[in-house]
């Protein structure tokens, strides 16, 4: 007994360092950056590097919103990625529940289908869609971009919404039915709350894939007015003064809203997992 416990307790411990390990090396750089972000000038490259700072302030911060576009930016990808992800969902919602609960001649081969899009690689479509979106006098707007994304995006997010509704037992919606219910009440009360883990999880997807892109958003915007945060804080490294401290704070301010979202949808996500079940 004595060494099935050490066993046990030995197991646990190599499981939580390697837990903080990994915690260590994913925070270190988002440390060192947001660190970075409240040295003085001074302090930013020199060697060696302070490991902390007695004189930290705000001032790159302020430099980046008073001297920059970067309020226009956080604002755009706030806007493009919002929009994106909730027109991901929605489309994406319809779609695997249509595919789980209807019957029709092609649906595995649609699905499938639909799986081996994702598969393109964004620089294989990046240029054939800036042709369609400049067809449609598309190009250098958010739409566009938003349009882009949603596209992207929605392979995966279908095919993995699509998942969820198959572990939903259909004998709950037809219990629903039975009940005089319509269908739209079922899917909304019943199918809905009992997949939200899924809709959460993808939305999170979505939300970062949208939000991270650089290539869509080179390409497609041209506009200093119109850009996101990544080419945005791209074009802050190839001007000809290159602030560390900026970019630094850019950098912190850029992460807060993705961070944001995922902690706003979090409880929802718990909450879903531990929906579910026909009370007796």
């Amino acid at each position: 007994m004595d060494r099935i416990f050490h066993r046990s307790w030995l197991r646990q411990a190599f499981i939580y360092l390697f837990a903080l390990l990994l915690t260590v090396v994913c925070a270190a750089p988002l440390f060192w950056m947001a660190l970075t972000s409240i040295k003085p000038d001074q302090e930013i490259l020199s060697s060696p590097p302070t490991l902390w700072t007695n004189q930290g302030s705000l001032d790159a911060y302020a430099r980046l919103f008073a001297n920059t576009n970067f309020f226009d930016y956080l604002q755009n990808s706030l806007v493009v990625a919002g929009v994106a992800t909730l027109l991901c969902i929605f489309v994406a919602t319809l779609a695997g529940y249509s595919i789980t609960r209807f019957r029709f001649w092609g649906r595995e081969t649609f699905a499938a289908t639909t799986l081996f899009t994702y598969m393109m690689a964004p620089i294989m479509i990046v240029i054939p869609f800036f042709i369609l979106m400049r067809g449609l006098g598309l190009n250098n707007t958010h739409l566009g971009l938003i349009l882009g994304y949603s596209a992207f995006a929605l392979p995966f997010s279908l095919w993995l919404l699509r998942s969820f509704f198959q572990s939903i037992p259909l004998e709950l919606e037809e219990a629903a039915l039975i009940d005089g219910a319509t269908r739209p009440q079922a899917v909304r009360y019943v199918i809905v709350p009992l997949a939200l883990p899924g809709v959460i999880a993808t939305s999170i997807f979505t939300f970062i894939v949208a939000w991270n892109d650089y290539l869509f958003a080179r390409i497609m915007i041209s506009s200093d007015k119109l850009k996101t945060l990544p080419v945005g804080v791209q074009d802050l490294m190839d001007s000809s003064f290159l602030d560390w401290g900026v970019i630094m704070a850019a950098g912190v301010v850029a992460t807060i809203p993705a961070l944001i979202f995922f902690i706003a949808v979090q409880r929802f996500l718990i909450a879903g997992w531990g929906a579910g079940g026909v009370k007796g």
